[in-house]
């Protein structure tokens, strides 16, 4: 029997007023291997390995058609920009020369602003990239798991190194005046068995913008290990406690749920109910939907759809690609009785997979989420109540 979204009636959806939200976010998996064998990978270490068959570069013929599909789309759209990411695997593995092609290629094909941005374990950046990225203004975000134990325990090299030394390197070059303008962030592993102030602050060291935890992916299928009832929750609070009053980088989990609670709209897929506005193009030029689903079974991103026979408005009429973007609607049935539906959303697309259901579930880590959101609710009604307090007061006063 088809699992949801399979069932999702698309047609009816659009008789009924939907219309689907256009791409603005376009992940270009340009190198598909990977100079690091960490073990939680979604690519390499999950239910789909379709990554096996994939060549191992994009080519040039490809990254050509792709500027084309996503000009069409732009001007099909309207849309003044887009954001492309350059993904894998391991992106830097393509090189710097045919990089810079492949970004100079976009931005001459592409009729409207075109951010770059690139997504690296940072093993391979040096300064040949790191001037090319500055040249061209291409943003670079990096991976990185706190201090060198925590890191190193997950990251390695295929033949079981740690990578810390290498990457804490070119972080330290990549947060230098010189190239400092192009620096993005850094991506973590949320993992309860490290410190988690230790792990905030070793990323705190290399001065990033901004710092985006994960939660591992998983799915009810393959569950996270927990050791407590809420052990994702707790790590993250002790660290939102410690940031909240200095707030010395953005942390993109917290800033979303702070602007959700306050009645803003998110921009992360992580929670929140907006559209979901990314498409994924593979090395060999097949459209899929987000990457993260090859945790939940082999297939689960396929499209069916390639750029040389497909648009991107092909991909927007899937069920696939609508239910990541109709809001409550995609919802379980035990979330829309949830009180912190709206800022949750239902967690992480991925992370909703049961198998028999599909991915109309609530979140694997759902106690978690509620428990996080309640806490930092918690924290800005009080500080509103403060707030409202103090004008009162001062309010008083002037009366006198």
């Amino acid at each position: 029997m088809p699992e949801w979204p399979a069932t999702l009636d698309v047609a009816a959806l659009l008789t009924g007023g939907w219309r689907p939200t256009p791409f603005r976010q376009f992940i270009l998996k340009i190198h598909s291997r990977c100079d690091l064998a960490c073990a939680y990978c979604y690519v390499y270490e999950h239910a789909d390995q379709s990554w096996r068959d994939q060549p191992r570069r994009m080519t040039p013929d490809t990254v050509k058609l792709a500027a084309s599909r996503i000009a069409e789309h732009v001007e099909t759209h309207g849309l003044a920009s887009v954001e492309i990411v350059l993904h894998g695997g391991e992106p830097l593995l393509a090189g710097p020369e045919w990089t810079g092609d492949l970004v100079r290629t976009l931005r001459a094909e592409i009729p409207a602003r075109v951010e770059v941005v690139t997504q690296t374990n940072g093993t391979l950046l040096d300064d040949r990239f790191l001037d090319l990225f500055a040249e061209l203004d291409v943003g670079v975000g990096v991976s990185l798991d706190g201090t060198a134990e925590a890191h190193d325990r997950w990251r390695r090299t295929p033949d079981g190194r740690g990578s810390h030394a290498r990457v804490a390197a070119a972080l330290e070059r990549l947060a230098s005046p010189r190239y400092r303008m192009v620096f993005r962030g850094l991506l973590c592993a949320a993992d309860p068995a490290n410190d988690p102030i230790e792990t905030y602050r070793a990323l705190l060291a290399f001065a990033p913008p901004t710092i985006d935890f994960l939660l591992p992916h998983a799915t009810w299928a393959a569950p996270p290990v927990r050791t407590t009832a809420t052990p994702y929750a707790d790590w993250l609070i002790a660290i939102f406690d410690e940031w909240y009053r200095t707030r010395p980088a953005g942390v993109r989990l917290f800033d979303e749920i702070l602007l959700l609670l306050l009645g803003g709209a998110s921009t992360t897929e992580q929670v929140g109910l907006s559209p979901a506005a990314m498409v994924v193009v593979e090395t060999d030029g097949q459209l899929e939907l987000s990457d993260i689903l090859k945790v939940a079974y082999p297939g689960a991103p396929s499209t069916g759809l390639h750029l040389q026979h497909d648009s991107f408005d092909d991909a927007l009429r899937l069920p696939g690609v609508a239910a990541r973007q109709i809001g409550e609607l995609a919802l379980a049935g035990q979330c829309a009785a949830c009180p912190v539906r709206k800022v949750c959303g239902g967690g992480h697309y991925a992370h909703r997979y049961r198998p028999g259901s599909g991915f109309r579930n609530p979140s694997v880590y759902c106690p978690d989420l509620l428990r996080l959101i309640t806490h930092i609710g918690d924290v800005v009604r009080a500080d509103v109540g403060a707030a409202a307090a103090d004008l009162a007061l001062t309010d008083h006063k002037e009366a006198r």
